[in-house]
This record gives structure tokens, sequence and C-alpha cells, in this order.
């Protein structure tokens, strides 16, 4: 009996061993079976951007997997996008292109119809009541080469260069101060220099001639402190007449300098102050090639209109300061000379067309320099 119990119980632990070894086996190949099948289930979802080219776990040729088609179609959009974009920028310089037509169109039409009828003029006569008459007249050209008129576009030509280099002068420390130093009142200050000059250009030229007399406040401040004696003048003499174009045009040199000066890097300055120069070296070798293009504007702005301007010199000149304007304006009112006059007006144009053809040289140059 005790052996037939003995080998009943080790019967039984060799069962019980069996049936956890199977239990065992069986639980860890359905465990892993499962583990495996949730594992790829996620890496699809998930992506396969971490696999190899080439992994037999990867898609189906032909195929794609949800993220690839969604990022098919981002890249769809944004193509279609830059597609649209370009187009829009083709299409936007036709459309300027249209709006500016009419006025180009306009103005043009009127410059050349206007300048063939003084070109075509300078070549007539006049009758004997002063009217003029078409014809051809070279007597006309020829007489510019008379000293007299000589002499004056001469005076003129001086007139405006002098007048140019005194509103750079000028204009250059007001527009550093607004631009560099006027913070949120720029605009305030821009206003207070513009305004003024919405007044009547003939208007102004009488105060500021009221302003000059022999009697007015700034003679009288000079005399008080003895810079100036009783017999000091400054009505009827170039000095007179060159303060005249000066106040009349310095607003048109600020106002490119000013815009000039806004786009300017400020970190250049700083660098040429960190470079141990001085504020005056840095201005000169700084300051000003940076903003050359707005001096050069302001230039052609303030010369073009000095070099015909007679109003400055008939109310603060003499005799003796005549400029090619009042000449031309003498020819057309007052001598009844059309023809002589047109044939100074051309001489003039010539003059204005040699300066406005140098500047834009100069700046298609600048620009050329700006892009290399």
């Amino acid at each position: 009996m005790a052996h037939s119990d003995t080998g009943s119980d080790t019967g039984g632990d060799i069962g019980d061993a069996r049936g956890n070894t199977r239990g065992n086996t069986r639980g860890n190949t359905r465990g892993n079976t499962r583990g495996d099948a949730r594992g790829d289930a996620r890496g699809d979802r998930s992506g396969t951007a971490l696999r190899p080219p080439g992994d037999p776990a990867g898609p189906a040729p032909g195929k794609s997997r949800p993220h690839e088609r969604a990022t098919e179609r981002t890249g769809t959009r944004t193509r279609t996008r830059t597609t649209s974009r370009i187009r829009t920028r083709a299409r936007s310089p036709r459309l300027w292109t249209w709006l500016l037509l009419p006025g180009t169109l306009w103005m043009t039409g009127f410059l050349l119809a206007s300048l063939l009828l003084v070109a075509t003029l300078a070549l007539g006569t006049t009758d004997p009541l002063g009217n003029p008459r078409f014809g051809f007249n070279p007597d006309n050209l020829t007489a510019l080469a008379d000293p007299a008129y000589r002499t004056v576009l001469l005076r003129s030509l001086g007139y405006a260069l002098i007048t140019c280099l005194i509103c750079l002068v000028v204009a250059y420390p007001v527009a550093y101060a607004i631009a560099l130093r006027g913070g949120r009142f720029k605009n305030l200050l821009i206003a207070a220099i513009v305004v003024p000059f919405f007044a009547n250009y003939l208007v102004r030229m009488y105060g500021w001639s009221v302003v000059l007399s022999d009697d007015g406040p700034l003679l009288r401040a000079l005399r008080s402190v003895g810079i100036a004696d009783d017999g000091t003048k400054i009505l009827q003499t170039g000095a007179g007449v060159i303060a005249g174009l000066v106040y009349g045009f310095v607003v048109f040199m600020i106002i490119p300098l000013y815009a000039a000066m806004e786009r300017m890097d400020t970190s250049l300055i700083e660098a040429g102050r960190d470079l141990y120069g001085g504020p005056l070296r840095t201005f000169l070798f700084v300051t000003v090639p940076a903003t050359r293009q707005g001096a050069a504007a302001g230039c052609v702005l303030v010369f073009l209109p000095a070099m015909g301007d007679f109003v400055s010199a008939q109310l603060m000149g003499g005799p003796d300061q005549i400029m090619i304007g009042n000449l031309i304006q003498d020819k057309f009112f007052q001598g009844q000379n059309w023809p002589l006059g047109s044939a100074l007006t051309m001489l003039l144009m010539a003059v204005l067309f040699l300066g406005m053809l140098g500047y834009l040289r100069r700046a298609r140059k600048d620009e050329a320099e700006a892009i290399r």
C-alpha cells in the first residue's frame, strides 16, 4: 500500500508539472502573438518614417498609408498656392501699367504738343503789329549767341547752383534731426515745414521781400548789434535773389533727404562711431554716402525750378540780377517778340534736359552698384 501511494503521488506531481508547462507555453504564445499584432497595428497607424527603405513591412506597391496621402494633399495645396501667388504677381505689373497709362498719355501728349508748338514758333517771325507768324527764320537761334543773353544764362546757372548748395547745407541737419531724433513728433515736424509752403509762391516772395527790405526786421536787428550799417542792402543784390530762391525751394530738398534717412540703416552710424570716428567724420563718411540718392533727387527738384524762376529776381533783384526767366517773360508779355522768347525757352529747356539726363545716369549707376 505504501508503494502504491507513493507512485500515485509521483504521478500526480508529474501531471501537475505537465499541465503547468502546457499552460505557460500557451499563455506565452498567445501573449506574444497579441503583442506583436498590437505593435504592428500601432506602427501602421503612427507611420513608417523610421523604417528603412525596402522594409518588407512597408506598403504594397501602388498603395500609400493615410499619413502619406495627407502629405501628398498638403504638398498639392502648397504648390497650388505658390502657383496662384506667382500668377498674381505676374498680373500685378500689368494692372499697374494699365492704371498708369491714362495719366502718362495725358501728360505726354500735352508736353509733346507744347514742345512742338514752341520749337516751331522759335523759327517764326512777327508781323508789324507784333503778332507771331510761323515760318523759317534762323535769326532767332543765332541771336542766342549774343553776349548779353549768354551773361544772363550763366548768371541764372550760377544762382541755381548756389541755391542748390545752400539748400543742401540747410536741409541736411533739418532732415537728420527729424528722421533720427524726431521720435513720435516726426509727422508733426514735417507738417510744420511743409504746410507754410502751401501758400501761394508769389505771396510768400512778397512777404520775404518785406523781411529783407532796408527797413525790414532783419536789417534793423543787424544794425542794432553793429553787424550792418545804414548803407547795407540785401534787396537789389544777388544775395537777395539767392535768399529768395533758397526760401522758395528749400522744402524740395528737405523732403527727399528725410525720406532717404528714414530708409537708412541706423546701425551704419553706430558702426562709424564704434570705429573711433567723431560726429563730423561719421556724418561725412557714413551718413552722406548712404543718403546721396536723396541728395541728388533734392538737387534736381531745386535746380530745375530755380533755373527758370523770375519772381525772386523781379522782387528782390535789380536790373543787374535778372535771370533767363525774366528775359522770357519780357519777350512774351512786354517786347511782343514771341519767336525770340520761344528760342530762349528752348535754350533753357536744353540746359534743364542736360541736368536731368545727368541725374538719371547717376541714379542708374547707383542702382547697378546696389544690385552688385
